[in-house]
């Protein structure tokens, strides 16, 4: 059900964020001025062949290789929103660590019921759950065993966590990288229009180039937001994670001075 909200979230901003350009170029593309100063209907100009004009036109005037890298770049566009929403919903305090679990841990361990505190990480899975759990695993093989295993479970879901944010930043890296191919795939048609004498018509070279130049735009926009999700999303987790570590030494100090009873470390005995 998260996923479907997701997923539908995900294509709404998409469509806003597809249609708000397109309805700006269409809007600007209405009126045009010729060489005497006088305005003239976008319609009038396509069909003169001296401009594209509009969203719709650069997208399908680019031919079947443009459409195909247009198509790539609302693809990437599409993905890297529904990564942001995914990583902004997961990466919370309450996502990863609930304070139900924390009163929870911390009533067990005031009383010393380490049996208990593991229940509680049983019942409420979470990445300070897996932290603790790792941590009372050891708890009979001394405190600095126990702080070796809280550093080696944090990096584990660091990396778990660094392994989901990844997917923003490739997005964003392939935003500005199919731009550019789109901008190398209209120069190689322009040149290749101009060898076989097409210098005459300077307009149609201006709007070959310009089409090439709209993915290369078109890239930088889906890259730079990408980014500083990616960057933002990431120094959460982080710190994040450094709290949960903290909070995770806080109830385990109680235990540098503390023997377990019976064979299988019932309970904490001072």
């Amino acid at each position: 059900m998260n996923k479907a909200r997701k997923t539908f979230a995900a294509f709404a901003i998409l469509v806003g964020t597809c249609a708000a350009p397109m309805a700006a170029l269409q809007s600007a593309g209405q009126e045009m001025v010729d060489e005497s100063g006088q305005v003239v209907d976008q319609s009038t100009v396509a069909s003169s062949g001296k401009s594209g004009g509009g969203f719709y036109q650069i997208v399908f005037g680019s031919g079947v290789v443009g459409m195909l890298l247009w198509l790539a770049l609302f693809v990437d566009a599409g993905l890297a929103i529904y990564f942001a929403i995914d990583c902004s919903i997961l990466i919370k305090p309450e996502k990863l660590m609930p304070k139900r679990l924390v009163d929870q841990v911390q009533a067990a361990m005031g009383e010393g019921d380490i049996v208990a505190a593991m229940e509680a990480c049983q019942n409420t899975p979470s990445c300070m759950s897996n932290i603790l759990a790792a941590a009372f695993q050891h708890v009979e093989e001394g405190f600095d065993v126990i702080q070796e295993a809280v550093t080696a479970a944090s990096d584990l879901e660091q990396e778990k966590l660094m392994q989901r944010l990844t997917w923003i930043s490739v997005c964003s890296n392939l935003g500005p990288s199919l731009g550019l191919l789109g901008t190398v795939q209209g120069m190689i048609l322009t040149f290749q229009a101009l060898a076989t004498g097409g210098a005459g018509d300077a307009a149609a070279l201006a709007n070959s180039i310009g089409q090439a130049l709209w993915t290369t735009a078109g890239g930088l926009i889906v890259s730079i937001p990408s980014i500083t999700v990616f960057y933002s999303l990431r120094n959460n987790a982080n710190r994040l994670i450094l709290r949960m570590t903290a909070v995770t030494m806080e109830f385990l100090n109680g235990l540098r001075n503390v023997e377990v009873s019976g064979e299988e470390g019932g309970e904490a005995v001072a």
